[in-house]
């Protein structure tokens, strides 16, 4: 059995994406930062007859991103690592704050670098997957989403120049850029008015899980 591990899978998108990739045969470590969330994910995933473990650590911190990885990789082989985890704050540029600033930068840039050099030694040895969930966002600017697009940006460009460092490689390096969901991510903005507008998480990981084999993959926004 394949080990996946799956950044942000407390809830959203990491979530869904990890009960989906349990049903189709992977053992999945679920990283968040929040103890029940991931229990709870965990006992779903099992109740449904897949396999799970989590370890509860910050993405922002290289201290427990190492400590982390070397504990599931005393216990597992690692396939796969989905970069998921991302936070974001919106709004007029000029009133965005500069503690909003830094937790945007520091965990969807700095956290996606930090766990992608932890667990990519991991996998040269034989086929490998590395999946960066990004966001519409890093192809285009938004109103509103300057720091965040910024973010998104920055992962763009991280994930596509390792596509070229490791294209003759045996692992295989993805990018997600999907729209707005209807998910708790938008829990105290007013950015959005109507998030019921949005494709749910379990339908973009559905998207995702039918094009897994390709190395973009775009999903917009609005439900068709």
């Amino acid at each position: 059995m394949k080990t996946i591990i799956i950044t942000g899978a407390g809830s959203g998108l990491g979530k869904e994406l990890s009960l989906l990739l349990s049903q189709q045969g992977y053992h999945v470590i679920l990283i968040g930062r929040s103890l029940d969330k991931l229990s709870a994910v965990k006992v779903e995933i099992e109740e449904a007859g897949g396999a799970a473990d989590y370890v509860v650590l910050n993405v922002q911190k290289e201290s427990d991103i190492l400590k982390g990885v070397e504990q599931i990789s005393k216990k597992h082989k690692v396939f796969g690592l989905v970069n998921n985890a991302g936070v974001g704050h919106f709004g007029p540029f000029v009133n965005i704050k500069e503690e909003e600033i830094i937790e945007m930068l520091h965990t969807n840039v700095l956290g996606t670098i930090l766990m992608t050099k932890a667990v990519l030694p991991l996998l040269q040895q034989e086929e490998g997957l590395l999946m960066n969930i990004i966001s519409t966002a890093g192809l285009r600017g938004k109103v509103n989403e300057a720091v965040y697009a910024a973010s998104k940006f920055a992962v763009r460009g991280f994930t596509e120049s390792l596509q070229k460092e490791y294209e003759n490689s045996s692992i295989n390096i993805k990018a997600v850029y999907m729209g707005g969901m209807d998910t708790p991510f938008w829990e105290g903005s007013n950015h959005i008015d109507d998030t019921s507008r949005f494709r749910s998480a379990k339908e973009v990981a559905k998207i995702i899980i039918e094009q897994f084999d390709q190395n973009e993959i775009i999903i917009e926004s609005k439900k068709s």
